[in-house]
């Protein structure tokens, strides 16, 4: 078997799928790429098992092929060489592979294609289409929220929850909580699935520079992402997600806006003198002044910083995790941010002041207990 690919080409497409192999594997062939050739189209896919990816590209190839070739050292070998075509040829019996470029020959060996682990194929699925921008965008605005308990397996992943009104996600480590409804993707039948977060963060990786509809399918046991030529697939999380309702406070009578940006930057640097446990910032409002303070008293480190805002009632005192608050500011696209708070000790919701009109964003962050 034999075939001519742009070295450069190939990189780029491997690349796309690279992060599903992982180093720690049971399985040697799950350290390889399964190149698959049919037709003058190469496939390549990586999986853990778990997470499956595939990618698609036209070679140059008179004959049909299937070949496991490992990713370490064919990544490597593509990122010394320069832009040119090279000719890979394949030994069918020994799988040993032979790669020859405009100045040298890389010989390294192959596994039986064959043995390659099965790809989970679309069946009794139901399906739609979502905007790439909105799933990207869904996906950064969510990802610093999800668990990484693995006790808690239901928080480890970002639930969708399609509904004839719209879909929601929902991201949440039981100290932070992000809500994220579109309402133009919508599905007649209300139903909801658990995705893992490695997939989205690969999923977020291959949308990066990308403007088109990305098929959306889905079966008991697992979800399918599909576009251009694409195709991520996922087991998802066999928990049930906990129900958000009772957590986000509905009455709260103190009401702050202000500059993301500008709090963000203080946090950054209020941040550095915090205690190196507890990262626990103070937020003093005071009329239309917001105090932003942190004391370590181990070193006896302490700072704060004076900011404008806009403020509707009483004044109050509440701590709050700075590098949990810093995350939340720095996902949001709005120049103004309104933080809804009711008590020191009860949870404080962070909204947009502006999204696009099929959006609606909400975040939540638990307070902590103040150093008396």
């Amino acid at each position: 078997m034999k075939f001519v690919v742009s070295s450069q080409n190939l990189l780029k497409q491997l690349k796309l799928i690279s992060g599903v192999i992982s180093s720690n594997t049971v399985l040697p062939i799950l350290e390889d790429f399964l190149f698959n050739i049919k037709g003058g189209k190469l496939t390549i896919f990586a999986t853990d098992l778990e997470t499956s990816m595939s990618t698609a590209m036209d070679i140059e190839a008179k004959k049909d092929g299937l070949v496991a070739i490992p990713a370490k050292i064919l990544t490597d070998t593509l990122s010394s060489l320069p832009d040119q075509p090279l000719t890979f040829d394949v030994n069918e019996e020994t799988f040993a592979i032979e790669i020859t470029s405009e100045n040298g020959k890389y010989k390294l060996n192959g596994e039986n294609g064959e043995d390659f682990p099965k790809i989970p194929v679309a069946e009794d699925v139901t399906g739609l289409a979502i905007h790439s921008n909105v799933l990207s965008d869904m996906i950064s605005k969510s990802l610093f929220a999800v668990s990484s308990d693995e006790l808690r397996p239901a928080m480890t992943g970002v639930n969708f929850a399609f509904e004839p009104d719209g879909v929601t996600f929902i991201a949440t480590d039981a100290h932070r909580l992000v809500r994220y409804k579109h309402t133009e993707t919508r599905l007649d039948k209300a139903t909801s699935f658990i995705v893992p977060k490695k997939a989205l963060q690969l999923l977020k990786g291959a949308l990066a520079n990308v403007e088109v509809p990305v098929d959306i399918s889905f079966n008991s046991s697992n979800a399918f992402f599909s576009f251009n030529e694409i195709n991520l697939i996922c087991r998802l999380i066999d928990a049930k997600f906990p129900d958000i309702t009772p957590v986000i406070p509905v009455d709260n009578p103190n009401n702050l806006s202000i500059n993301a940006k500008d709090l963000q930057s203080s946090l950054r640097r209020i941040s550095i003198y915090a205690n190196k446990t507890t990262h626990q910032v103070k937020l003093r409002i005071n009329g239309n002044k917001l105090q932003v303070s942190a004391e370590d008293l181990d070193f006896a480190n302490a700072a704060n910083e004076d900011l404008n805002c806009a403020y509707k009632g009483e004044d109050m005192e509440i701590g709050f995790n700075a590098k949990f608050l810093s995350e939340m500011m720095s996902v949001v696209d709005s120049d103004e941010i309104n933080m809804e708070l009711s008590t020191p000790t009860r949870a404080g919701l962070i909204i947009p002041s502006e999204t696009d009109e099929n959006t609606d964003i909400l975040m939540l962050i638990m307070p902590v207990m103040l150093n008396s």
